[in-house]
């Protein structure tokens, strides 16, 4: 039998030669954790104390939230808003994800080039194509009106419609990206084996392949629904003052009435929204499906 000492994982050898990992490891994550706490923590600490010390230690600003209903309102309809580009975003993203996912590999490498390509322009400039195409003298409304078709302009832009229309166009790559990586790890032989069985092309999908593609749904479901909580741009150029969202009443509250205080609580009410719905969501949606490897 040999005298040779075994290396353990309670050996000092091995502990040593661990902790050293270890520290090389923190030291290589040490400049992405500084940028994440001066950029992200602390403007979010600096936000909540902020909502709480206007100048002194006061809740007025959150009893004011709830005093006022047009303020509950709006967040209301922030999320009914999101709610509906998230659906809308579901129903127009999962044939995409599932062509993906299901056709050659030069086709799908084709289709991901068109998905992804929107991410080469700014929401800014999309958005104001929006504005040009459903503008009362835009590009839909003067080929109508030339075609004879309708004798007044439609009102296309300043309500929900305009809003959920170009929330949609920006955020379906964002539905389509984790449905398609959940789609790709389902084992085809599932499918194979349902039709061996009897199985129709219809019962196959909706009996083994859509209850498989679940996690997609709801990653990409949550995903979308958190952005556009939190959308700015879109809403602003296509639904105006009169559909109003959370994002552009706390932009109200800092440029034009300069009430940092109430900005500040309305940021953190809707932050800590989002993350109760993140909790939910994550609660119910294996997240390595799509961010690991999507085989397990």
């Amino acid at each position: 039998m040999s005298n040779r000492k075994l290396l353990t994982v309670s050996s000092p050898i091995y502990i040593s030669a661990y902790r050293r990992q270890q520290r090389i490891y923190f030291l290589l994550l040490m400049p992405i954790l500084c940028w994440f706490l001066v950029i992200y923590l602390y403007p979010i600490l600096g936000m909540f104390l902020r909502s709480l010390f206007d100048p002194a230690l006061t809740a007025k600003h959150y009893a004011h939230f709830l005093e006022v209903t047009v303020y509950q309102k709006v967040l209301i309809n922030t999320t009914k808003l999101a709610l509906l580009v998230a659906f809308c975003t579901l129903i127009l993203g999962y044939p995409v994800a599932y062509l993906l996912a299901t056709v050659r590999p030069r086709m799908a490498n084709l289709l991901m080039f068109l998905v992804l390509l929107p991410f080469w322009m700014s929401i800014l400039v999309r958005s104001f194509a929006w504005v040009i195409l459903l503008g009362r003298s835009g590009v839909i409304n003067s080929v109508l009106l030339n075609l004879g078709i309708i004798e007044n302009p439609l009102p296309l832009m300043y309500n929900w419609f305009g809003v959920t229309l170009g929330m949609v166009h920006i955020l379906l790559p964002f539905m389509i990206l984790p449905m398609s990586s959940v789609m790709k790890g389902i084992d085809r032989n599932l499918m194979l084996a349902a039709q061996n069985l009897g199985a129709g092309p219809i019962q196959t999908f909706f009996r083994v392949f859509f209850p498989l593609s679940l996690p997609g749904v709801i990653a990409g479901s949550l995903l979308v629904f958190i952005i556009a909580l939190g959308f700015f741009i879109t809403p602003t150029l296509l639904g105006g003052t009169k559909n109003m969202t959370i994002a552009m009443l706390i932009e109200t509250q800092v440029n034009a009435l300069l009430n940092w205080g109430f900005a500040s609580a309305l940021s953190v009410i809707l932050l800590s929204s989002t993350l109760i719905i993140l909790l939910i969501g994550a609660r119910f949606t294996k997240l390595e499906r799509i961010y690991g490897d999507a085989s397990k």
